[in-house]
């Protein structure tokens, strides 16, 4: 296993990191972050988008600098076109480490990326991005309450992260029209892939627990562009749940075993 990772990090890594230093340059911090994030947003909303960092002088900086001295922060979003991270933060090259999968879900694939923005990138904010009418939620619901749906062989692992925050949600509002627990499940889901994130990646729970990475979550409205950011109370929870879990991976490196 040991071997394993050596080599991992020889083919899949070092390529990432061969320009410029793995040190982290001085970074705003979370909260400047947010507020930075959220007068992106609403610059966009506004339509008075800068779009900034996107001209040639960035582009060769890109070519010869190392992401982690710019980037500020990692955002876990859905795949959907309608989901366009960089923009509707009016951020640009070098602004935003961003991983996009259908549902937004936490799977290993996406932690490893997370991981790797939070340590590598370093960046101070995390954020978990839901979007309304998400298809992925919508479907999930459906085949909760019984649909049967047909669906490619690929589709159903990977969405299966979603299911226990759309049945948190039926058991919610079970007498509820199924626009309203769509909706709802949107928000859950948000907060089913940061549990996620804090359950199976120790490295994550420790980077929010230091103040080293700062994780939120927000739900973007694809009919106005307004990112609506959760109450961050709730992360905090969610971790001091995580952490009374005595079957809680420990071990950032690799198998607890």
């Amino acid at each position: 296993m040991r071997k394993l990772r050596t080599l991992f990090l020889l083919i899949g890594l070092t390529p990432m990191l061969a320009i410029g230093s793995d040190s982290p340059a001085e970074k705003p911090s979370p909260t400047d972050v947010i507020e930075m994030l959220k007068a992106g947003n609403a610059r966009f909303v506004a339509g008075e988008t800068n779009h900034p960092n996107t001209d040639a002088a960035r582009l060769a900086l890109a070519g010869s600098s190392n992401q982690g001295n710019y980037a500020y922060a990692t955002v876990l979003s859905c795949s959907d076109s309608r989901v366009p991270v960089e923009r509707i933060f009016d951020a640009g090259v070098m602004d935003i480490f961003v991983i996009r999968i259908a549902g937004n879900v936490a799977d290993v694939d996406q932690l490893g990326s997370i991981e790797y923005g939070v340590n590598h990138v370093h960046t101070p904010v995390t954020l978990v991005l839901g979007h309304t009418q998400c298809g992925a939620v919508a479907a999930v619901t459906a085949a909760v309450k019984g649909a049967e749906l047909k669906l490619e062989r690929n589709i159903p692992p990977l969405v299966d992260n979603i299911i226990p925050a759309v049945e948190r949600t039926l058991d919610d509002l079970s007498d509820a029209d199924e626009a309203e627990q769509v909706a709802r499940a949107v928000e859950e889901n948000v907060w089913q892939s940061i549990r996620d994130m804090l359950y199976e990646s120790p490295a994550l729970r420790e980077a929010h627990k230091t103040g080293k990475t700062m994780i939120v979550g927000a739900i973007y409205d694809i009919a106005t562009g307004q990112v609506n950011w959760l109450p961050n109370e709730r992360v905090d929870v969610l971790l001091a749940e995580v952490e009374a879990d005595s079957d809680r991976p420990m071990n950032p490196y690799g198998d607890d075993n």
